[in-house]
């Protein structure tokens, strides 16, 4: 008898994976590799730079020193020096011991959930917030409510409402991804008494910090309340998302659930990647090299928004100025769809994100997001000028 004569195979998936869906954002991306496309619509850091040649030396360095040690399994926490440094950088007392270095910031997203998450309970974020937090929360079958949110993030005095039984709110204080909005001191200081007076866990995700343009923005919330705040740091935005590297700072009560959670996932993140980081972060290269990055950043910024005064005039589009990250987040006139508009722009050869699928309720359709750092000036001239155009002819439909 041929196998292929036996009944057929019955693939029954974990209910967890039916709520899985593919990332609106990733989808986007496949239709941007076309040519001649302009896209708006990655959160991909700029390519110019990743320091090539720091890796380069690091690289021969770390084979050269412990090429073995550097091949071989290794500690589920991280490399020891690594997890120092990142101690080291943080504007909080943080001891190493603390720190757990993940594969990539998202791997501390999917470890929190697992370890915070029941079906059933209720979990807050902003409004809107992360596609990839709600993508990492979702499969645990939570209750996700929208904190509502204004131009400096969650309104505080929402909270105490919402809070009864929530295991944590998930906020991104800084250039939030999708909005590029920045919590203030005020707002900041507020939320973290609220959450102290509530007993509510804060869980913090800062992968944009770093890239201000004008002024640092406020001590991370973590500084503020750190036994009440589960914090989350990316290697990704300010040397290169390729090495899959970041980390996860929480207090002793969480940390070894959190680590058991790491070692049931992967056993540990690359340990050649993080001798890497090590080496090139020594001597303080973070401090030359990000300066960098934000000037490059703040030019596009501002190309943007140029480009935006000068062809959206009469349309009655919104937008805000981030002072840092990668985003800038716009609203069409009433009664336009982002969603709509997407085919015909993409027809124009330029693309964004619509802003629905960062909604946990009652998504904004009016609502896009545009990253500005992937595109040289001329390209985002004529995005926009394109964009614009896209726009014109969707509201004489």
């Amino acid at each position: 008898m041929k196998l292929n004569d036996l009944k057929h195979t019955h693939w029954q998936l974990a209910r967890r994976a039916e709520k899985m869906n593919p990332s609106v954002i990733r989808e986007i991306l496949k239709v941007t590799e076309r040519p001649g496309i302009i896209s708006f619509a990655g959160g991909l850091p700029s390519p110019q730079t990743f320091p090539i040649s720091e890796f380069a030396q690091a690289c021969d360095k770390v084979l050269a020193d412990d090429g073995r040690g550097a091949l071989q399994y290794a500690a589920s926490e991280g490399y020891a020096p690594l997890r120092e440094a990142v101690a080291r950088m943080l504007p909080w007392e943080v001891d190493p011991a603390q720190v757990l270095i993940t594969t990539g910031s998202q791997q501390g997203l999917d470890l929190v959930a697992k370890v915070l998450v029941d079906a059933g309970s209720r979990i807050l974020v902003e409004t809107p917030t992360y596609l990839g937090a709600l993508q990492a929360f979702t499969p645990m079958e939570p209750e996700i409510v929208g904190v509502p949110s204004d131009a400096e993030g969650v309104d505080v005095e929402r909270l105490g409402a919402l809070s009864k039984d929530a295991r944590f709110l998930y906020v991104l204080p800084n250039f939030q991804n999708p909005t590029g909005r920045t919590m203030s001191e005020a707002r900041r200081s507020a939320l973290a008494q609220r959450a102290a007076e509530l007993g509510l866990p804060l869980v913090e995700d800062n992968p944009y910090g770093d890239l201000w343009f004008d002024a640092p923005p406020p001590a991370p919330l973590s500084a503020r309340h750190p036994d009440g705040c589960i914090y989350l740091g990316s290697f990704s935005k300010v040397l290169a998302p390729g090495l899959r590297l970041g980390y996860v700072v929480a207090p002793r009560a969480i940390f070894p659930k959190l680590l058991q959670a790491k070692q049931a996932a992967d056993l540990h993140s690359p340990g050649f990647n993080q001798r890497m980081v090590a080496e090139v972060m020594k001597d303080g290269f973070l401090d030359r090299h990000v300066p960098t990055i934000r000037a490059l950043y703040k030019s596009q910024r501002d190309a943007m928004l140029a480009a935006l005064q000068r062809e959206m005039q009469g349309l009655d589009v919104q937008w805000n100025t981030p002072d840092g990250g990668m985003f800038l987040w716009a609203r069409l006139p009433a009664g336009m769809s982002a969603i709509e508009l997407l085919p015909r722009a993409v027809e124009k050869n330029v693309a964004f994100v619509p802003g629905a699928p960062f909604y946990a309720q009652e998504p904004d359709l009016r609502a896009l997001r545009l990253s500005f750092v992937t595109a040289t000036h001329e390209q985002i001239d004529r995005g926009i000028a394109a964009l614009a155009q896209a726009i014109r002819e969707q509201a004489r439909c």
